[in-house]
């Protein structure tokens, strides 16, 4: 039974795909028409996804440990596919299989050893991934249960191609992954600023795998999501830049990154869930604001404090100001109220437009946020979800 309908957070957003149907070949064009068509059934089951009881850690989780299960969909659209790779197994003649295999080993390692979450559910669950989807699918996502990548346009002539395989940037495989973990969390609904917090959260773990695998400092790496994903026909560098929201591509066929860095161009539109895929710009400048304050390895400080957001104290209604909000307060809480990180966090939002206030200790978020924000914080850990 064909699975194609499944795409629940895509990795290549509409807008870029709509600007490909405009003005791509018609061999491109009819890819990017196939693969809005899929996307826009797929409202429903994200919704789906956002209504699910939140699941966290359990008081017995299983013990920690990789689980990766590697499918070949053989350019089909039957998930999960054949079985070709499994934890532990040498590595394979098709390198597809080994991105994918890699880049899930990565992901997991980061929440496992910086983060101590088991899993993407965070109760070991199995790390699924088909690979080679569709026949020159440009595109790929995370289902609710598995990874799914695309070839990209690898069977086109060259002067024809725009994107490589999507196992090949790992970054982007983290990003989808990531998805599942705020499914599992916060479960941010995907509209709007909610939605582009969930798309932001993404992007954040999925440059944080990037930098951790290869031990960059958060001053020596690129913030680029994507980086390789495009064929040397684009100009771009990829699909979107956390240093500089709107500078990721400028491209004949795919156009100008729409993305904002600032919440005075902020993006009012009905498109892509209310323009999750653009505005997500804004907390993604934030976090790499505070990110470069904070100074040394990313995903040690800046990066725990949104997972702790994430995991405790964002709803799935969250907006931009309640994530400042509850970002500057799990900053108090993990590393001191007036700390250095604490005021990076405050910087960070106050540059793109969204103000805290260092006298509130946080407490500015009885104002906007759900009562539940705060009883989070009294809640154990393995009450969560239950």
């Amino acid at each position: 039974m064909s699975n194609h309908f499944l795409c629940y957070q895509c990795i290549v957003p509409p807008h870029m795909l709509r600007k490909i149907v405009e003005n791509g070949s018609t061999e491109q064009r009819l890819r990017a028409m196939e693969s809005l068509s899929v996307s826009g059934q797929f409202r429903g089951q994200r919704q789906a996804l956002t209504e699910m009881p939140r699941v966290g850690p359990m008081a017995a989780a299983a013990v920690a440990a990789k689980l990766r299960t590697i499918y070949d969909a053989g350019f089909g659209t039957s998930l999960p596919g054949l079985r070709v790779r499994e934890e532990g197994a040498p590595p394979s003649s098709d390198v597809a299989v080994n991105e994918a295999y890699d880049g899930s080993g990565y992901t997991y390692d980061l929440f496992q050893e910086a983060y101590q979450r088991n899993s993407i559910d965070g109760n070991g669950m199995r790390l699924d991934s088909t690979v080679h989807y569709g026949k020159g699918y440009d595109n790929a996502f995370w289902n609710g249960r598995q990874m799914v990548y695309g070839d990209g346009d690898e069977d086109l002539p060259p002067d024809n191609r725009l994107f490589n395989r999507f196992t090949i940037a790992i970054d982007v495989i983290g990003h989808e992954l990531a998805h599942g973990v705020t499914q599992f969390e916060a479960s941010l609904a995907y509209q709007g600023q909610s939605g582009a917090l969930n798309e932001s959260m993404s992007d954040v773990f999925g440059s944080l795998v990037k930098q951790r695998s290869l031990n960059q400092t958060a001053q020596e790496a690129d913030w680029i999501i994507g980086a390789g994903l495009f064929t040397s026909r684009v100009n771009g560098q990829g699909i979107r830049s956390m240093k500089a929201p709107g500078t990721a591509y400028n491209d004949p066929i795919l156009g100008k990154d729409p993305q904002p860095a600032h919440m005075r161009d902020y993006v009012t539109t009905v498109e892509d869930n209310g323009g999750v895929h653009i505005n997500s710009g804004i907390p993604n400048h934030a976090f790499y604001i505070a990110a470069i304050e904070m100074g040394g390895y990313a995903w040690e400080k800046a990066g725990r404090i949104w997972y702790v957001t994430l995991r405790d104290k964002l709803q799935s209604n969250s907006n931009f100001q309640q994530a400042a909000q509850s970002t500057y307060l799990a900053a108090g809480e993990l590393f001191g109220e007036g700390s250095l990180e604490q005021k990076a966090v405050q910087k960070g939002w106050n540059e793109v437009g969204i103000q805290l206030d260092s006298g509130t200790n946080g407490n500015q978020g009885c104002l906007a946020a759900p009562l539940t924000l705060l009883q989070s914080l009294f809640r154990p850990k393995e009450s969560k979800g239950s």
